[in-house]
């Protein structure tokens, strides 16, 4: 278990959806997080989420959990069209934000939120829990040239089928639905990490939902040094998840799971995560396993939050900050592409 020196993060969540619960679920034991409060604008709902995972106090307005003096920061698991607002009113009450993906619905809106955050002297994280996964690590270390060479292509997916179509807010344009920002920007989120820049322009094509979302969306993303990437997404589609990486003289593939585990029997569902690299170029050569650290992506984000927080590392915040700037301009210029058929260069 990891220890640290510092008295627990002291964390506020800002609603009760079923990913709150998740998120709680698996913190609620960590040495550098406490759940102190968590709020809904309906406090019955509060407080039942508060009884079931042993939180101290329960609200029924987000801004009386803002109010909270004694916390330190705030998760926020809203709606996609909601993560802006409430990351701006916690920010503007002092509490670093730890938010869920999507940061914002445009690079507008991500552009003002790490403004306030600035203005205010407070952290603001973009939470991809599969960011901080013990298995991500080892896969940046896997891209060194001394394993693949130089990195000239990435293919990442993510698919799932939605239920509930009629209620579901993925289905909902007015809550920032849509394939492309629900599952879109996980992807994405990956083919940042690996190619460390934004590209200068894509090419993207989607199919439409009845309500106006984008069901699926598949674009191509083009980079100034003539390496690219391609991106696929849906929500009409069996559960898949998926990269590939193919360097000058090696190739690594990944599931990049958001939440681990060493067996399948996990008691909530979590599953091994494949890692594989293959150094050289021919097809006979074998795919070598990379076994990593498991675990709650919720978690390791969380803990890896508060330990930026502790030690006041602006340098890692303002790193994220970065690569959550260029997601951004990336999922605008790929939604104006599928919307217009045309390729669209990036601001």
């Amino acid at each position: 278990m990891t220890t640290s020196h510092h008295a627990p993060l002291r964390m506020g969540i800002l609603g009760c959806a079923n990913i709150a619960k998740q998120f709680a679920r698996d913190v609620t034991d960590s040495p550098l997080v406490s759940i102190q409060a968590v709020s809904s604008r309906d406090l019955s709902k509060a407080q039942h989420f508060a009884q079931s995972f042993g939180v101290a106090r329960a609200y029924g307005s987000y801004e009386a959990l803002l109010a909270d003096t004694s916390l330190d920061a705030i998760y926020i698991p809203l709606p996609n069209s909601l993560h802006a607002e409430w990351a701006i009113r916690a920010m503007q009450a002092g509490k670093h934000v730890l938010c869920e993906k999507p940061l914002a619905l445009n690079l507008a809106e991500v552009t003002r939120m790490f403004e306030v955050a600035r203005q205010h002297g407070v952290m603001l994280l973009e939470s991809y829990p599969y960011w901080f996964q013990p298995q991500t690590r080892d896969l940046l270390a896997c891209l060194s040239h001394e394993k693949i060479g130089t990195v000239r292509s990435i293919q990442a997916s993510f698919g799932f089928t939605v239920g509930n179509v009629d209620t579901n807010i993925r289905m909902k344009p007015d809550l920032g639905g849509g394939a492309l920002l629900d599952a879109g920007s996980y992807p994405l989120s990956l083919i940042r990490l690996v190619m460390g820049c934004a590209p200068t322009h894509v090419m993207a094509h989607a199919n439409w939902a009845d309500t106006g979302v984008d069901i699926s969306m598949m674009a191509t993303l083009f980079y100034a040094d003539g390496r690219s990437a391609q991106m696929s997404c849906a929500m009409n589609t069996a559960n898949h998840r998926r990269a590939t990486i193919v360097g000058s003289h090696g190739t690594v593939e990944t599931e990049y799971l958001n939440h681990t585990s060493d067996s399948h029997t996990h008691a909530w569902g979590y599953l091994p995560s494949q890692l594989r690299v293959r150094q050289g170029i021919a097809n006979r050569i074998a795919f070598e396993e990379i076994q990593s650290a498991t675990g709650s992506g919720f978690r390791f984000a969380a803990e890896a939050f508060a330990r930026v927080v502790h030690e006041g590392d602006i340098a890692a915040i303002e790193r994220a900050a970065t690569a959550s700037h260029d997601i951004a301009a990336t999922l605008d210029a790929i939604r104006t592409s599928a919307q217009t058929g045309q390729t669209v260069t990036l601001k």
